[in-house]
């Protein structure tokens, strides 16, 4: 098998440049606490190349193409055993994990970027770090501080976890095919909040509701949650609005319910 011809309805745009690969797998720096790393979408192995060659970790690969599974066993034989031909994000995580802590990092396929990090999050106390390639708007979405209009759902959800880096942006001609939109790497490492101090669901709920009506005040945008007018915040955006400024707000509307009951 010479090479495997990217599947669109899959996603996949594989990375031809060398450098680059390299650099990503340079970026992962949680080898002592976590020297098992998952790369999700390995494809032909470009990035794999340069994961094996940190003999510090051990890489396993997911791949939900079964002619790229094919491919990377007969090509990496140093991978046998830790090839796992599924979908990241209907796996049971928790058997790969295996109560240890792993290391995920890939060249992701931007359909489901954003879910792959929805469900990093759910397993957020096993997985320290993550290093992937984003779209480039995804990847400033994740990363964005308070105050920018790409300041959003995701943004809060994953700063509440993780200290974001937003890494380098990469051109469309270093992919096979090319894709439409420019790209970019982040690294997320988890931070030190064990938990957010108030209800997480109902700090879930607030964050999307906010939101979801972002050109409101929160005193509108958040009407069907809140029953107490005199809380903090009400008169701003949400983008205006910290991680902690939302965790805040949660454990003051988690209050004013319960004093309601």
């Amino acid at each position: 098998m010479q090479k495997v011809e990217p599947k669109k309805r899959l996603g996949q745009h594989f990375l031809k440049d060398k450098g680059i690969c390299e650099k990503i797998a340079n970026l992962y720096g949680s080898q002592d606490v976590a020297p098992k790393i998952v790369e999700i979408g390995p494809g032909m192995g470009a990035l794999t190349e340069f994961l094996l060659k940190r003999t510090e970790l051990e890489t396993w690969c997911m791949e939900v193409d079964d002619e790229s599974v094919r491919y990377l066993d007969l090509h990496f034989p140093q991978l046998k055993g830790k090839v796992i031909f599924g979908d990241f994000l209907r796996e049971d995580l928790s058997k790969i994990i295996d109560g240890k802590k792993i290391g995920v990092i890939g060249n992701f396929p931007y359909n489901i970027s954003s879910q792959i990090l929805f469900k990093c999050l759910e397993f957020r106390n096993n997985i320290p770090e993550i290093v992937g390639m984003f779209q480039k708007e995804v990847a400033e979405r994740v990363a964005e501080k308070p105050g920018s209009k790409q300041y959003g759902i995701l943004s809060v959800l994953l700063q509440a976890f993780y200290n974001i880096e937003y890494c380098f942006t990469v051109d469309e001609h270093v992919f096979n095919p090319p894709p439409k939109v420019k790209s970019a790497v982040i690294r997320c490492v988890r931070n030190g909040r064990e938990n957010l101090g108030c209800v997480e669901k109902l700090f879930i709920q607030v964050v999307k509701t906010a939101f979801n009506q972002r050109r409101k005040t929160l005193r509108n945008a958040l009407k069907p949650i809140i029953q107490d007018p005199s809380l903090p915040f009400l008169e701003l955006r949400a983008e205006r609005l910290s991680v902690d400024d939302f965790i805040e707000l949660t454990t003051k509307i988690s209050i004013s319910l319960q004093n309601k009951n």
